[in-house]
């Protein structure tokens, strides 16, 4: 064993011994640790064998481990004992060594803990290289909280695998606006420029914010004369702003529904945007993420025929006990899921207080019924299942409580889409019902991070609830 490696004098290298539960997380784990050596125990390589049978994400990220392991091994077989250099196997990610456990490791637990169990083994491996190299760190990496307590109680170093977070803190996540300081136009008024195009204005700006903005964020600021904008031009010198479509406005009404508040205004500028393909809406329960979305979607696709149909998935999981399977079509299956949709529909489908046709032109409880069936006939509810291989053209497709995919399966459903179709996601990263998503690994939190400052995708986080004065009290002190 490679026992001496430093990457500086007087430093060396750590040695990372890793659970099964980190590889089976993510594959390419094996990769992720710079310039410093891994340890893959022979319990761990057991484990990986008994669970990569199935169909689950588990057993396929089970077998895609082992055909890398396959693979770095085969590249160099005579060095195993010494230690397999990763930086070819990696394409130059990696420059430590992968270590295999290449002799039998006599059990220095103690009694208490019994040998038989896989966790305790790979815990002794890690006693045992600490004991054998106590000039090197050796860290136990596993996502099994009570095998961290466990190590830490035996005076092991052992840490979680952070790799999968995209941020460490979400309070640090993109929200989508910024409030302008009260000075904004003194530090960025020279040399200002300003024109009107389409009904709308635009400003040139320069100033020490322009290097922070990101195109299609939004900048507000109140007052005596108050903005709401967002950048076209930006992370640069200068940032070129663009006025909004007032939403809140009855003559903007969008399929009956105008803005309550200003984030919701930023919502629908996003939602109704031709050149916009990608919105993610973030908020709390009540906030109006679905409503406004439908709203949008029936508005495209009904009225301006932007779209052909409307495509509405969510992940499947059960906040109490499953209540098991379900009969009928894929759609009929879906159904029960989708109680959101019913409720938003009943809402933008009733007639206005004040006599205004609040879901186009209808009369009475016939008329209604047969605007219901309109708009059912242009929504279809499909299943995450089967929707590999698919392409969707001109769709205006919906994935609500996008918190509980993992950016894998997120990747899946936004590669979906062909041209002229426009993917919404809706989420809350408070309620992750998925078991080994958090808040900071969510494909949600994933996909904000990323698309950020692309010029046709759009984010903006929902801050007041509009549901009811229950449902915001409720959401404040439970």
């Amino acid at each position: 064993m490679n026992a001496k490696r430093t990457t500086k004098p007087g430093k060396p290298t750590k040695l990372f011994v890793l659970d099964t539960n980190v590889l089976m997380h993510d594959p390419l784990s094996l990769f992720r640790f710079e310039e410093h050596d891994i340890y893959v125990p022979m319990m761990t390589l057991e484990e990986l064998d008994a669970n990569k049978k199935g169909m689950s994400e588990v057993a396929r990220n089970a077998r895609q481990t082992s055909r890398l392991l396959d693979e770095i091994v085969s590249s160099c077989e005579a060095c195993i004992a010494a230690g397999i250099e990763l930086a070819g196997p990696s394409h130059g990610l990696a420059s430590g060594h992968l270590l295999l456990q290449t002799e039998a490791i006599n059990s220095v637990l103690p009694i208490s803990l019994p040998t038989s169990r896989a966790d305790n083994q790979i815990i002794a491996v890690a006693m045992h290289l600490h004991q054998q190299l106590p000039q090197r760190p050796v860290i136990l990496v596993t996502k099994d909280i009570n095998m961290r307590i466990k190590a830490r109680a035996l005076g092991l170093d052992a840490q979680d695998y952070f790799n999968d977070k995209v941020l460490e803190d979400t309070d640090l996540l993109y929200t989508g606006s910024l409030e302008l300081p009260e000075d904004f136009w003194d530090t960025h008024g020279k040399g200002l420029e300003s024109w009107k195009k389409d009904g709308r204005t635009y400003y040139r700006i320069k100033g020490p914010l322009c290097p922070d903005l990101l195109v299609n964020e939004f900048v507000w600021q109140d007052g005596p004369q108050p903005l709401q904008a967002w950048v076209k031009v930006g992370a640069g010198k200068t940032a070129e702003l663009e006025t909004l479509t007032d939403y809140s406005h009855a003559k903007h009404a969008v399929w009956g529904i105008t803005a309550r508040n200003r984030e919701q205004n930023f919502a629908l500028n996003l939602l109704m945007h031709p050149d916009i393909d990608f919105v993610t809406l973030l908020g709390q329960a009540g906030t109006g993420k679905t409503l406004l979305t439908l709203a949008s979607a029936l508005t495209q696709t009904l009225e301006q025929k932007r779209f052909a149909e409307i495509i509405i998935t969510r992940v499947t999981v059960p906040v109490g006990e499953d209540i098991g399977f379900l009969p009928g079509t894929e759609e009929e299956k879906m159904t029960p899921w989708m109680g959101a949709l019913e409720d938003n529909l009943e809402v933008l489908n009733k007639p206005a207080a004040d006599g205004d046709k609040a879901g186009g032109s209808y009369s009475g409880d016939w008329g209604r019924a047969a605007t219901m069936d309109l708009i059912k006939s242009r929504i279809k509810i499909k299943s995450l299942n089967f929707m590999r291989g698919r392409t969707f053209l001109n769709k205006f497709l919906i994935i609500d409580e996008a918190q509980n995919l993992t950016p894998k399966q997120m990747k899946t459903l936004i590669t979906r889409a062909g041209p002229g179709t426009k993917v919404v996601c809706l989420g809350n990263i408070a309620q992750i019902d998925t078991p080994y998503l958090t808040e900071g690994s969510s494909g949600l939190t994933y996909v904000v991070d990323r698309f950020k400052g692309w010029a046709h995708s759009g984010h903006i986080t929902l801050q007041r609830g509009e549901r009811s004065r229950l449902a915001d009290h409720a959401a404040e002190v439970l």
